[in-house]
């Protein structure tokens, strides 16, 4: 790529077309919680690939959290919150 070509369109891998364009740091941009079904631009996730949504974790706080954490209930992992 020639200095003209880079001044004039700048990083092409920061372009709003670029096919391979992601989100701040590859995070998702929208999750879908396992609960309620909701696509929402925030949920609570373990690595296993499970999503839950604030609202239905806390309905939920009883049976899954113990304080500081919460337990996964697909894999059971200990997850900070």
């Amino acid at each position: 790529m020639t200095e003209e070509k880079r001044d004039q369109d700048g990083p092409r891998n920061f372009t709003k077309d670029h096919p391979k364009k992601r989100a701040r740091w590859g995070r998702k941009t929208t999750y879908k919680c396992h609960c309620c079904g909701a696509e929402l631009p925030f949920c609570w996730n373990c690595p296993c690939g499970f999503q839950i949504c604030d609202k239905c974790l806390k309905e939920n706080m009883w049976g899954i959290s113990n304080g500081p954490t919460w337990v996964c209930p697909d894999c059971g992992r200990v997850r900070m919150f």
